[in-house]
């Protein structure tokens, strides 16, 4: 490590599954060309399409995904609060089309896994030889008396999409100093397990640094503890002292009804009148995924952890968001980084299959930056391999920021979180 700076060593490990991929040959010239659908064009599925052309261009890859622009979860609490635009999160697909990947912008209404075929809205029907299905996540919205897709247009979730960040950007810049900006969080696991807590010291900052110093930031979580938590909880006594306030869900803070009108939420105990409720409700694996038959009974898909083929299904490769693993003590967050490892992984095992070969042997790798100030950065590292087809946490692998980490420390890390971001978006979309 000594010899390469951080950000060098996070490009070889967000590459590491592929290491072990490479020597898979290409089908023979001549014979009938293979397809693989792939439904959906996040992190995850946009990685998925690219390394089955990288590693078989004889493989016909469409991608199917009804945006034409993609825009970045990660880093989005950023545009939120005035640090970032929206434009920076944002990338298209012409970079996947150059690779040979045929694009279809449409919304897949059925996967037949008996068929093995895929039908669209627009009433198309493609065969596959193996479909990735990267669905990402659906909102439980009626996880929440009272909370509803319509009523998400006045209290947003900001969790999903640029419309919703936006919104609760402009909510927080009209709110008033000494203005009560209430976070919801739903009980795990959720789509990036730090996001609300990164959230809460962005807001705070901002709060801070425009002129609204009295305002307070409330947490209502339905869970006990969170992702980073000694972390987060040093830098809000350290950076915004008596701002930000945690309710546990032992502690009442799991929100059971909002009022719209009003802008309470009412949890276990207690009722919080805010000037800007932001509710994240529950989430499950993409509905796609549910309508296939590819989820379990708590709404998430399970998978062969060799392969990340659905437990389910077999010819049907579950990456993303929409996908549980890992183990009971270290699951794998919901993470653009997981996810793309996890897209490598199906893509090598993909190919090795289309080609009458084992599938190669992987580990799995996420990386995840939280920013709590523009120039206060942390971060987490695990790493996962398989034995005997189980997951396994590699705790000697993965790490997290030091507690008694110095300043430059903290500057350097923020820095290395905009260098991680250029980096999956390059690898995934380009």
């Amino acid at each position: 490590m000594s010899k390469m700076n951080r950000r060098h060593f996070m490009q070889i490990l967000a590459a590491a599954p592929l290491t072990s991929i490479l020597s898979v040959p290409v089908a023979a010239a001549g014979a009938a060309p293979k397809r693989v659908v792939v439904v959906g064009g996040g992190f995850a599925g946009a990685t998925a399409a690219k390394y089955l052309r990288r590693l078989d261009p004889a493989i016909q890859v469409t991608l199917i995904e009804p945006l034409t622009t993609y825009t970045s979860c990660p880093l989005s609490n950023e545009v939120v609060t005035g640090h970032r635009t929206i434009e920076s999160l944002q990338i298209g697909y012409d970079g996947l089309a150059r690779r040979g990947v045929e694009l279809l912008h449409e919304t897949v209404t059925a996967i037949d896994p008996v068929k093995k075929s895929v039908t669209t809205q627009g009433g198309q029907t493609l065969s596959y030889d193996a479909c990735v299905v990267a669905p990402g996540i659906s909102f439980d919205y009626a996880s929440v008396e009272g909370y509803s897709e319509e009523v998400a247009t006045r209290i947003p979730h900001a969790y999903k999409g640029a419309d919703q960040t936006l919104l609760l950007k402009q909510q927080l810049e009209a709110m008033p100093d000494g203005g009560l900006f209430v976070i919801s969080v739903p009980k795990g696991p959720f789509r990036c397990p730090p996001g609300p807590y990164e959230r809460a010291a962005q807001v705070a900052h901002y709060c801070q640094t425009h002129d609204k110093p009295k305002s307070k930031v409330l947490i209502l979580d339905a869970n006990d503890s969170f992702a980073k938590r000694v972390l987060f909880e040093q830098a809000w006594a350290a950076l915004y002292p008596g701002m930000i306030e945690w309710v546990s869900a032992a502690a009442g803070g799991t929100v059971e009804r909002v009022d719209a009108d009003t802008l309470t939420a009412v949890t276990t105990f207690d009722e919080h009148t805010a000037a800007v409720l932001n509710l994240i409700p529950r989430h499950t694996a993409g509905a796609i995924a549910r309508e296939t038959g590819l989820t379990n009974a708590a709404g998430w898909c399970e998978v062969v952890p060799m392969t990340m083929e659905s437990a389910v299904h077999p010819g049907i490769y579950v990456v993303g968001d929409a996908c549980v693993g890992g183990t009971a003590e270290f699951p794998m967050p919901k993470s653009a980084h997981i996810g793309m490892t996890q897209a490598k992984v199906a893509a090598g095992a993909i190919v090795a299959a289309l080609n009458g070969l084992a599938p190669p042997v992987p580990y799995y790798a996420n990386t995840c930056y939280s920013l709590v100030a523009p120039d206060y950065g942390v971060s987490v590292v695990q790493v996962y391999r398989v034995e005997d087809n189980q997951f396994v946490y590699v705790e000697e692998a993965g790490g997290i920021s030091p507690v008694d980490a110095l300043p430059i420390q903290r500057k350097l890390e923020a820095e290395y979180a905009d260098g991680w971001f250029k980096n999956v978006m390059a690898d995934a979309f380009t």
